[in-house]
């Protein structure tokens, strides 16, 4: 049965079970600051547990992408190490939402594992939840009861908390679990040790494959427990270990999963899977790896520098190194795997298939500058090594080398001891453990738990659309501490603050009622529900409010977003229909807009695109707002969705000409285009691989700025006389400036050639080494460096020590003869640095060359003297 045959039939298993089959959310989250990614099935239901939202339907299944990087569950440093392992996964659900429990979740879990799949019953045990009495929990007799009508009781094992009591994170929904697991080992290994032995215990053949969690539970911020308005079922079965069960296999890894993209590689590599372990740890980090970034990619995360970005670029980096190190891979490779992905999982997860080309080149220039990385660490290894004195090279040194170029602690090692050094490790990890102190205390935040006020079975209602301003009543509240302050987040009955999404900043306003007046400062997301902050809570908090939205910030804002649809639309129609929208900011001041596209947007296109909107907009079209459209009905007619975002059934379309900008939106809008008055784009720039980003504004921002730019010119015309042509007279100013720059450069070249001559004559000779030690006059350092270099090139033996006063600013160089280097254990670098102390400056450089700078000019008589002190210590010759 191959693995698309095996994802069917759950499929098809729980729809017969009257289970809505749902599509995967994105594995990028949203509206969740608890999550980075979406780390198990349930993240998407999260709201319907915490009885904050009403489901559609009360049984669902799905198959739902899942990443574990970060976190509480993270299993990238076991990933290709172990045969089990991986940072993305399928993961297989069947969910209850109020609906059946534990009786059929348990029945129906091993009717299809045993029936629909064929598996061993004598070759499966269950957990179940032992208690627990520090939280005061009870055993699971009722999960216990109803495995013992299916399995023989020695097959039902104790769990404790760690391992049967499921919880997603510090807070939020949790309950006690029932495991499903699997002993896959040949006849004999079972005949010499049972499998209830290995449960649990890190065995790669005797593996959990599915988790039956019975949630009932809230985790509170004080750790306390509460129950759950509804008790609820959620399911994960790992599809990547059911296939390897299904298949009879005895590695995730030798399933049709993974099969396609490891033979690719090892003929890639020109290599058999399965003959040397390095080289198969290698091949399963890239097969796992890609699948992750790919994934990630598609569903809006592009690599980056910081938080899920960096995450996804440390993964990709992870992988490049395997190849790199492993398989010789010294050109990007990962991107070839792309299209390999994107046909095995076109039916599941479409996105992929549709974006292909655009994940392939943003990996690819992901790869091409972690190469380069790579090449430039082994460079500035060989430096690092020439200054070691000793066999062990600094962790702090090896800690700047990862954390300034990216270069891998374990790459460090391996060059180390492939050139007879080691690495102080525990000094590295010191050096880690302040980094990760100074980025906890600067994101130091604890949240309460929510204090009710009036209890409320729906999510608050947005108004926002039609009023800035509505009566509402406060129905929970918490307190948040964050650093050496803390602020209050409010939730209303309704409201119309718009909260914080799709690009558009949160609303900001007043709450106004019995005599008080509280200012909101941001409105967000958390989930499905919409969070005011205030620095200071209302003093009756339960008597009802007047909800003031700043009406001047949310016109600008609407304008500003609105704008962004004129400009998406604009830009399909100057560049072509590969331009998706990849992020974007809108607030009162600035529109910003990422799109795909792999090229710089020409001047002229800018032009084209600017032209469009401002067209757009003095034509007046009014908005088209129509809510609750089916999806398939929005898609019909032509309405762009972003990938990433989650949509319901019913979804939201906004319309500027039918034929011009459909876009699927939950933000707020112009009434028509003409309240915009004007569009003026102010920047265009790169932000990643493949990834433009266009910044612009609107109204009168944009009226001021060609007011100011008018202006300057004028400015511009008045210092040049008021020119007729202003373009041309100011190419003739630059004309010449270049002609007079050449006459400086020559008279700083025939300086240049006349001190060296000099200071050849002035060379003198001990024990056949020739010495320059000299206080000179050059006019910049760019002097300094070609003499210092002409100077090695023409006289042989040679140390120059050059003390240089550039129109009094003093600089330091110091150039050998490469063989003096060698024979004589002579470094630039090590001598610059204790000259540059007199100087009040610092350098350092190359073992042959080095130069340094400084603020003290009276210094570098003393620091001529402290090098020519350096040269007779090590050469024992005199200098004058």
């Amino acid at each position: 049965m191959d693995s698309k045959v095996i994802r069917a039939k759950f499929l098809e298993f729980f729809n017969s079970k009257a289970h809505k089959i749902v599509p995967s959310a994105s594995i990028v989250v949203q509206n969740d600051p608890t999550l980075m990614f979406t780390n198990a099935g349930m993240n998407q239901f999260k709201d319907y547990f915490l009885g904050n939202k009403t489901p559609e339907a009360s049984r669902v299944a799905d198959t739902q992408k899942c990443l574990r990087v970060s976190g509480k569950h993270n299993d990238l440093e076991e990933v290709g190490l172990d045969t089990y392992h991986h940072t993305m996964f399928e993961m297989l659900g069947n969910w209850s939402f109020g609906d059946y429990f534990k009786k059929e979740a348990i029945e129906w879990a091993w009717e299809f594992l045993t029936e629909v799949c064929e598996l061993p019953a004598d070759r499966m045990y269950a957990t179940v939840f032992e208690g627990d009495d520090s939280e005061g929990l009870d055993a699971d007799e009722e999960a216990r009861g109803f495995w013992k009508e299916l399995i023989p009781a020695d097959r039902i094992l104790n769990g404790n908390k760690k391992d049967n009591f499921w919880e997603m994170g510090d807070t939020g929904p949790c309950g006690p679990c029932s495991e499903i697991h699997i002993d896959l080992r040949s006849e004999e290994e079972v005949a010499k040790k049972s499998g209830r032995d290995l449960v649990n215990q890190d065995h790669p053949l005797v593996v959990e494959i599915w988790n039956l969690v019975f949630m009932q539970f809230n985790r509170l911020a004080d750790g306390s427990l509460k129950n759950l308005p509804q008790q609820h079922v959620d399911t994960g079965m790992g599809f990547e270990r059911l296939a390897m069960a299904v298949q009879k296999k005895q590695s995730n890894y030798d399933t049709d999963v993974f099969q396609p993209t490891i033979q690719f590689i090892a003929n890639k590599a020109g290599v058999s899977y399965g003959k040397d372990e390095k080289i198969d740890i290698a091949i399963r980090v890239i097969s796992d790896h890609i699948r992750a970034i790919s994934f990630t990619i598609a569903d809006g995360q592009l690599p980056g520098n910081a938080k899920a970005g960096y995450v996804i670029r440390r993964i990709l980096r992870r992988a490049v190194r395997y190849g790199y190190t492993f398989l010789d891979f010294k050109e990007p490779f990962l991107t070839e795997l792309v299209p390999l992905l994107a046909d095995q999982f076109k039916e599941v997860f479409p996105e992929l298939d549709s974006q292909r080309d655009f994940v392939a080149k943003v990996i690819r220039e992901e790869e091409v500058a972690f190469l380069r990385t790579l090449d430039k660490g082994l460079k500035l290894f060989e430096t690092i090594k020439s200054e070691t004195s000793g066999k062990v090279i600094d962790g702090r040194v090896v800690f700047e080398l990862y954390d300034t170029y990216g270069f891998p602690l374990d790459l460090t090692c391996l060059i180390a001891r492939e050139n007879g050094l080691s690495v102080d490790e525990s000094g590295f990890q010191e050096e880690m453990s302040k980094q990760k102190e100074r980025s906890k205390s600067a994101a130091q935040q604890s949240t309460g738990d929510w204090v009710v006020v009036q209890e409320s079975e729906d999510l608050p209602v947005f108004l926002g659309y039609e009023h800035l301003e509505a009566e509402a009543k406060v129905t929970r509240y918490r307190e948040v501490k964050q650093k050496n302050k803390s602020f209050y987040q409010i939730v209303l009955d309704q409201t119309p603050f718009y909260a914080e999404s799709g690009g558009q900043v949160g609303d900001t306003g007043i709450l106004v009622g019995d005599g008080e007046q509280v200012a909101i400062f941001d409105t967000k997301k958390e989930n499905d529900l919409i969070v005011h902050y205030a620095n200071d809570l209302p003093k009756n908090l339960e008597k009802p409010f007047t909800a003031k939205v700043n009406e001047s910030k949310r016109l600008l804002t609407e304008n500003n977003h609105s704008a962004t649809h004129l400009l998406h639309a604009a830009l399909r129609e100057v560049l072509g229909d590969h331009v998706q929208q990849k992020g974007s900011l809108v607030n009162e001041k600035v529109l910003r807009f990422d799109f795909s596209h792999f090229a710089k947007v020409t001047d002229e296109e800018v032009a084209k695109v600017e032209a469009i909107v401002n067209r757009k907009i003095r034509e007046n079209i009014k908005l088209d707002e129509q809510r609750n459209v089916p999806i398939e009905q929005a898609k019909s007619m032509g309405a762009m969705a972003l990938f990433g975002e989650k949509y319901g059934e019913f979804v939201r379309v906004i319309t500027f000409d039918r034929d011009y900008s459909v876009e699927l939106c939950g933000g707020t809008h112009v009434p028509a285009t003409g309240h915009i008055g004007l569009l003026k784009i102010v920047s265009e720039t790169s932000v990643a691989a493949g990834v433009r980003r266009i910044e612009a504004i609107t109204a009168d921002r944009a009226e001021q700025y060609v007011d100011q730019e008018l202006e300057l010119l004028s400015q511009i015309k008045e210092l040049l006389k008021s020119p007729k042509d202003p373009k041309k007279a100011i190419q003739s100013l630059i004309d010449e400036k270049n002609e007079l720059q050449k006459k400086i450069d020559e008279l700083n070249q025939q300086q240049g050639s006349a001190l060296k001559a000099d200071l050849i004559k002035a060379a003198q000779e001990n024990n056949g080494i020739k010495a320059i030690t000299q206080i000179i006059n050059v006019p910049d350092a760019n002097v300094l460096k070609q003499l210092s270099f002409e100077l090695k090139n023409e006289v042989p033996n040679l140390i120059a020590v050059l003390a240089a006063n550039m129109n009094e600013k003093p600089m330091l160089s110091v150039i050998m003869d490469d063989e003096l280097v060698k024979t004589h254990g002579l470094n630039a670098g090590e001598m610059v640095r204790a000259m540059a102390k007199e100087i009040q400056g610092g350098g350092g450089g190359q073992p042959f060359y080095a130069t340094a700078g400084g603020k003290n000019v009276a210094g570098l008589p003393k620091a001529l003297e402290v090098g020519k002190q350096l040269l007779k210590e090590k050469l024992n010759i005199e200098i004058k």
